[in-house]
């Protein structure tokens, strides 16, 4: 299981914006969502998806992800504002006790993008 830093643990708490990118599509494909909606359990992050269509039609080939995440109201390596990325591998579902536990919260999901967490790194 990877090490989840403390610091990345505390960024989440507060409200940004999380940028999720795939790599393997041309061009590159992006989508966002909030850090509110994602829930870290273990090394792993769920994320409420009703789009997303593009990176999930990337990974067939490929279902590496690279996520952002970051808050100017916590300290970083030189000054306010801390960052991470976020490197894993995605899917989607559609069923489980952790979907409806995500669809309780979030009626409007049709699926879940859960990210297993290869790698945290703090960039600022």
């Amino acid at each position: 299981m990877v090490q989840i830093d403390e610091k990345f643990v505390e960024v989440l708490k507060h409200e940004g914006p999380v940028t999720i990118i795939t790599v393997n599509g041309n061009p590159a494909h992006v989508v966002n969502t909030w850090m509110s909606y994602v829930t870290l359990k273990g090394d792993q992050l769920f994320i409420p998806a009703a789009g997303m269509h593009s990176i999930e039609g990337d990974f067939p080939s490929d279902n590496h992800v690279t996520l952002t995440f970051g808050s100017k109201d916590v300290e970083g390596t030189v000054g306010p504002g801390a960052g991470f990325h976020v490197h894993g591998t995605g899917q989607f579902v559609d069923s489980g006790a952790d979907f409806d536990a995500k669809k309780k919260q979030f009626p409007w999901l049709t699926r879940m993008l859960v990210v297993t967490i290869d790698e945290v790194v703090q960039k600022i």
